[in-house]
């Protein structure tokens, strides 16, 4: 993440907190009708690369995203972090392009580019006038095929992590637990359960034969999805994604590392200190079901209608009416994700920061009967609706700007081999119903399901951190 990874967590909690507008276009006044449809080509060529693209010729620009099946989840034991310090290393130039061309071709011209990490991908993203596509497909050809491999450049970019650890983590309040100890603890196996930012050890034992290694691993053309989406035809992108990208050579990828998880069998409960924070938290995060499932549309939804905003039953019940919880935040795949971009287990978070000298068992109770009503009544019609208009609208808002409908294109077809799930979840999540919601409170928002960490400030504790797993 070349952007510190608080800068997208605070986007995350914001979009938690605020509802977003999005600008009612035409293609949005006609998704309200379900007249309008992502447009959407895709081809292969021969190594491997999948390039879809999706005209808009609203305006002279377009945004690009290219996705590499490789994230936190896949990163090899004794390598913690070594995804997103491979992202890193992805800005340090190439022999033919040196550090910095990439920023000034793209942003000489208005542009912007970014690049981050996830669980199931690593994603590399411009937005630039439709002029600079060619020299934009140039330079991420040419990192595609090679870096410029040396230690100063490995050390430089080892240094920053490590530095963002210690911003992001060691030296904040609450110390990311809610997406970093939580996930640990919630799960069994290497893949889901490790600290994905990086232990010292692992980023200190790095090489740069080992970051040579991956590269050849996980960054060749078949392990990798181009999108571009704006002022463009798709013809044209196709033959210029031939010219740039087809001579790349593919290369062998490791072999997917089981994440199948062990059912759960019984609440697990953890309390941790914290010598920063002044007020205690509360994270429970709950096993949710494989994405593409109905279930996960379901979820996604209960999530939505559980912690977004000050309207969510969450805000209002521990907030505004019992006022034992200071803030809500959470959802399915949050906070490193949205609820449709996962590729493997993941949980239902929720994040509550309670007031001073709050009461765990007050707090936990207050929660459990916010769930419990879910359970049992369901949302009624009104609120079930408020919900799924606001996911539907979001959906088509983000949709509506070319660089995050490449980035979702480019998720979908990298987890899938095409775009259906784009196009399908606005109509499916208008599909749930409020007997869904229940029935899906019954069976995953449970406490055999569920894990949860409560923080306490160092100074109000005496027990230290403690924990019952089943």
């Amino acid at each position: 993440m070349r952007l510190p990874l608080t800068t997208f967590l605070f986007a995350a909690m914001v979009a938690c907190f605020f509802v977003s507008l999005p600008a009612v276009s035409q293609a949005t006044r006609k998704a309200s009708t379900g007249a309008w449809a992502v447009p959407v080509s895709i081809k292969q060529l021969g190594n491997g690369l999948k390039v879809v693209v999706s005209e808009d010729h609203s305006a002279p620009t377009f945004g690009i995203c290219i996705s590499y099946g490789i994230g936190f989840r896949l990163e090899p034991e004794g390598r913690t972090g070594f995804a997103h310090l491979f992202e890193h290393m992805m800005f340090e130039g190439t022999p033919k392009a040196p550090k910095g061309t990439l920023d000034k071709v793209i942003e000489g011209g208005g542009g912007w580019n970014n690049g981050d990490t996830r669980y199931d991908f690593t994603e590399y993203i411009e937005s630039a006038p439709v002029s600079a596509l060619d020299p934009i497909l140039w330079i991420e050809a040419d990192r595609m095929k090679t870096l410029d491999f040396s230690p100063a450049n490995l050390e430089n970019q080892r240094k920053v992590v490590e530095e963002e650890v210690r911003v992001n983590v060691l030296n904040q309040p609450y110390g990311l637990f809610f997406a970093i100890d939580l996930p640990g603890k919630a799960f069994n196996t290497y893949p889901n359960a490790h600290n994905f930012y990086g232990d010292f050890k692992d980023l200190d034992a790095a090489r740069i034969e080992d970051v040579s290694q991956f590269y050849n691993q996980y960054y060749s053309p078949n392990n990798a999805v181009m999108a571009i989406a704006g002022d463009v035809k798709a013809e044209e992108v196709f033959a210029k994604a031939e010219q740039y990208f087809g001579a790349i050579s593919s290369r062998p990828t490791p072999p997917r590392p089981s994440l199948e998880e062990t059912p759960q069998t019984g609440e697990r409960r953890f309390t941790q200190t914290d010598k920063l924070a002044k007020v205690p938290a509360l994270a429970v995060g709950y096993r949710m079901p494989a994405r593409g499932s109905h279930d996960a549309i379901v979820g996604a939804v209960a999530g939505e209608m559980l912690h977004n905003g000050k309207a969510s039953r969450l805000y209002q019940y521990l907030v505004k009416d019992k006022q034992v919880a200071i803030s809500v935040d959470g959802g399915l795949n949050w906070p490193l994700g949205n609820p449709f971009e996962y590729n493997g287990p993941t949980l239902m978070t929720s994040f509550i920061v309670a007031p001073p000298n709050a009461s765990e068992t007050a707090l936990l109770r207050a929660y459990d009967d916010v769930i419990s009503d879910l359970a049992q009544r369901g949302p009624d019609a009104a609120e079930l609706a408020r919900v799924q208009a606001k996911m539907r609208s979001d959906l088509y808002g983000e949709l509506e700007i070319p660089i995050q409908r490449a980035s979702a294109l480019a998720h979908a077809v990298l987890f899938d081999g095409n775009a259906d799930r784009v196009k399908s979840e606005p109509e499916e999540i208008s599909a749930v119903t409020a007997n869904d919601i229940r029935a899906f409170a019954v069976k995953y928002l449970i406490k055999t399901n569920r894990t949860i960490i409560y923080r306490v400030p160092e100074a109000h504790s005496s027990t230290g951190a403690t924990g019952i797993q089943q």
